[in-house]
């Protein structure tokens, strides 16, 4: 392996030495590539392996050679930037001399401090929608090098921001004749020929390390369990977990992952049960009583308070952020052995453990009503935080899965898996953006733009995945082209473009009306224009307030808003405590749309909410309804409505 020294920098040496004196077997392997030349880069590599530091390598690479520019490093969860702000902020922007701004929705820093920083951290729906108006930004075209974690997220609801992103910074530099260096990092995948082809990146560049080159060598293990009904099915697992931790792990960290918050309390407190049958039932707790006293005295919620007394944690979005440091802290220094956690603290918080429980490998899914597996994606992040390189010298992972799905893991997770790109379902608000922006004039201007994406490469490689009968280059374009029509076709409907249709030429125009452009600027989609344009008419004069909030409610942006299991009877209690009802006639009092309009009542009258996952929902409503709210007094303003 290489010494540090090998960076020929004594301020980055110092960085380094803080953590280790030698770069690990898959870092020094790429060292080259990143740190000394100009390249596209492509690491696919396990959880753990040290891609953090690949980031750093090509940082410093843009540093170096473009001191002036900017570096932007995107990732795909708030709680990921939020761990790198911290992370970097702590150990490099002082040594180096450099200054970092975090952008997401919760941190909207003024222009003059993005313009003044080196380094930009922030969410891909966030540089999409800064990157939109790159002509009047000019930082956006001071960017030296872009950085995309979990670049294999490609395939997943978000993929289609990323496949925007890389293909408008691409175009950006092809305009304003320089170079955008772009570095994507990943676990390992199946089909990295594709993703590095689109990346630009030809013979150099390009690294694909399998499973086997963790630094910490994981035995994974998968459990079946019998049981057509996910309650009890959960429940049967709680005791195998409990033997799996005193067969891998009676000393060492374990992590237990679960799919809510309510099973995140019912499996702590079957553990506690399962101690109180011990000798010494508070064995997985590592302080003495004054220490963990003091702690619960600062812990808020009560039954964190109870698991805590026996060395088990508990980490998710309905907890305050407070008892969530105490429970990270405590973890971490191995005061308690246990950590109970939601799928999102395996992205957010860096904290491996010895042994890694999946407990139940599906979700409740609010929009399709029903338990859905989680993707395959947060599986292996989730697995990947078994082993702590400094510790350990072998890690445990064991998934308890459905019976019938125990083949279909057992496959999967020994062979990477190919990425598909999903951009053909979510290409309108993309296409809009474009036509806005003055990119796309026509309908060959908008296949040509599509050439340059990941969908592009894929549809020649797996055609039948996508519904393309010929995947000639011919029938690859027929099949764009009536993609490209049939989106302009819907924009046109939502009142976002217009569309002409010249027969003679066989030439099709689109040019962006009010409504495109205002839809492009506050990121909103095609479909709430319309319900806006459309409805603003119809508001009622008498009941005024309660009708702006109804429309306010029933925008589609809020059908991401999560609808936990037996919600609908909370939110029929909180109707009765606020002014207005939902709606005139029937209500689906599990719909999204139902819950914001009460969040967004309740927050105006400060009434208090049933418990805490509403009060991170609202934060969420909140945080989302400042831009809606200008696109709708803008759409008004348009109208001729504003009175």
């Amino acid at each position: 392996p290489l010494p540090v020294t090998a960076l020929n920098d004594p301020c980055l040496e110092a960085i380094c030495r803080q953590r280790f004196t030698h770069f690990n077997p898959v870092q020094t392997q790429i060292f080259h590539t990143l740190y000394r030349q100009p390249y596209n880069a492509l690491v696919g590599a396990p959880t753990g392996s040290g891609k953090t530091i690949a980031a750093e390598l090509a940082m410093w690479w843009a540093f170096r050679e473009h001191p002036r520019k900017k570096v932007v490093y995107i990732a795909p969860l708030k709680a990921l930037v939020k761990e790198r702000v911290a992370d970097w902020g702590e150990r490099l922007t002082g040594p180096m001399g450099r200054t970092l701004v975090e952008m997401t929705g919760d941190v909207a820093p003024d222009p003059e401090s993005i313009r003044q920083a080196d380094i930009i951290i922030t969410t891909p729906e966030k540089w999409d929608g800064v990157s939109r108006a790159w002509h009047a930004r000019e930082y956006v075209q001071q960017v030296s090098l872009v950085i995309i974690d979990e670049i294999h997220l490609l395939g997943g609801d978000r993929g289609p921001i990323l496949e925007v992103i890389v293909s408008r910074m691409n175009h950006i530099a092809a305009q304003t004749a320089q170079t955008v260096r772009v570095v994507g990092l990943s676990t390992a995948l199946a089909n990295a020929r594709d993703l590095a082809d689109w990346l630009g990146i030809a013979k150099v560049g390009l690294y694909n390390f399998r499973h086997s080159v963790r630094p910490v060598p994981l035995e994974i293990y998968i459990d079946g369990f019998p049981g057509r009904h996910y309650c009890p099915r959960m429940a049967s697992m709680n005791r195998p977990a409990y033997r799996a931790i005193r067969m891998h792990s009676p000393q060492k960290p374990v992590i237990i992952f679960v799919s809510s918050r309510r099973q995140t309390r019912l499996t702590a407190q079957d553990l506690i049960a399962f101690c109180g049958m011990e000798d010494n039932p508070r064995h997985f707790l590592h302080m003495d009583d004054n220490e963990i006293e003091a702690v619960l005295e600062r812990t808020d919620d009560p039954n964190l308070r109870l698991s805590l007394s026996f060395g088990i944690g508990m980490h998710h979005a309905g907890l305050t952020q407070n008892d969530r440091k105490i429970c990270e802290q405590l973890f971490h220094d191995r005061k308690i052995q246990i950590l109970i956690a939601t799928s999102t603290l395996a992205w957010g918080v860096n904290l491996p453990a010895h042994l890694v429980i999946l407990k139940g490998t599906e979700f409740y899914d609010a929009k399709s009503k029903g338990y859905v597996d989680f993707p395959l994606t947060d599986v292996l992040q989730m697995i990947g935080r078994a082993g702590r390189p400094q510790f350990d010298d072998r890690a445990v992972a064991r998934i308890f899965v459905t019976d019938t799905k125990k083949e279909f893991y057992k496959k999967f997770l020994h062979e990477s898996f190919p990425v598909e790109s999903s951009l053909h379902k979510h290409l309108h608000e993309h296409i809009n953006a474009e036509v806005a922006g003055g990119t796309i004039t026509s309908a060959q201007d908008a296949v040509e733009y599509l050439s340059w994406t990941y969908l592009y490469r894929r549809l020649r490689q797996n055609p039948t995945y996508y519904g393309v009968e010929d995947s000639s280059e011919r029938g690859v374009n027929a099949y764009l082209s009536k993609l490209v029509v049939e989106c302009f076709g819907e924009l046109e409907r939502a009142l976002c473009v217009t569309v002409d249709f010249d027969y003679a030429k066989g030439k099709v125009s689109v040019a962006p009306t009010p409504l495109g452009k205002i839809a492009s600027q506050y990121y909103l989609s095609h479909t709430t224009m319309q319900i806006f344009a459309t409805r603003l008419d119809s508001i009622d004069h008498a009941n005024m307030f309660c009708d702006l909030l109804h429309l306010l409610s029933e925008a589609a942006e809020w059908a991401e808003l999560p609808v936990r299991h037996n919600e609908d009877l909370l939110n029929r209690e909180l109707e009765r405590q606020v002014p207005f009802a939902i709606a005139r006639g029937r209500v689906d009092y599990l719909s999204p749309h139902a819950k914001t309009n009460l969040l967004l009542q309740k927050h105006l009258v400060r009434g208090e909410l049933p418990c805490s996952d509403y009060v991170t929902d609202t934060r969420t409503v909140l945080d989302s309804s400042i831009r809606i709210l200008q696109a709708m007094v803008d759409v008004a303003a348009y109208k001729g409505r504003l009175e």
